[in-house]
């Protein structure tokens, strides 16, 4: 495995899709810094949950001003009640001005990074900096849902979460404010039809290419 001084990877793909696992797995074997957008979006949905302001642009401002990255990846934000606000809440264009400005900020500190969510490669990565390499995800509707059913400890009925999976992912797509799309030189990655160690396998082996 060669050494590779600058390397900026885009991951979009849709809900359970697989994308952060194999976003993980990729930054473990190649030492880059990860960041998790989704993270991002559900942190700001849980303090609105938990606090109810009134002004939510200027709140969420307030709090993204000093958050720590490090210190937000360590909590666990995977309930449905999060999941079912953030979609309404990535649509807010102010809200997302706010979470693409603190992850730009991390971004452009960091040469050697993997950035994962919605719209990476269309819009956070799109340029300056631009991203080297951008993998796209996508999974079977049955296979994304049961894998989020276990995320979640079975704590809904699987119909459920298939249902809230197929609107979030739809809301994603139909988004006037950067909607979730395959820029055309992603490389498709269907987690569905490969396993973890052949996802890496073959994000590797376009790493290595560069």
């Amino acid at each position: 495995m060669k050494k590779i001084k600058k390397l900026i990877i885009a991951c979009d793909g849709e809900s359970a899709s697989g994308k952060s696992t194999a976003a993980k797995l990729l930054s473990k074997k190649y030492k880059l810094l990860l960041i998790n957008s989704g993270l991002l979006y559900r942190y700001a949905s849980k303090l609105i949950i938990k606090h109810k302001p009134k002004n939510q642009v200027s709140f969420i401002k307030k709090k993204f001003s000093s958050l720590s990255y490090k210190k937000l990846s360590k909590l666990n934000l995977h309930s449905e009640e999060i999941s079912s606000h953030v979609a309404e809440l990535a649509k807010v264009k102010k809200i997302r001005e706010i979470v693409n400005k603190l992850q730009i900020s991390i971004i452009r500190k960091n040469r050697r990074i993997c950035v994962e969510g919605r719209d990476i490669a269309s819009k956070i990565l799109s340029k300056n900096p631009k991203y080297d390499l951008a993998f796209y995800f996508k999974c079977n509707i049955d296979v994304a849902s049961y894998r989020r059913w276990l995320d979640i400890k079975k704590s809904l009925p699987l119909k459920e979460v298939k249902k809230s999976l197929k609107k979030r992912t739809l809301t994603d797509k139909n988004r006037i404010h950067s909607p979730l799309i395959k820029v055309k030189d992603s490389i498709l990655i269907r987690t569905d039809k490969l396993t973890k160690k052949e996802v890496l396998k073959k994000m590797s082996s376009f790493v290595e290419k560069i």
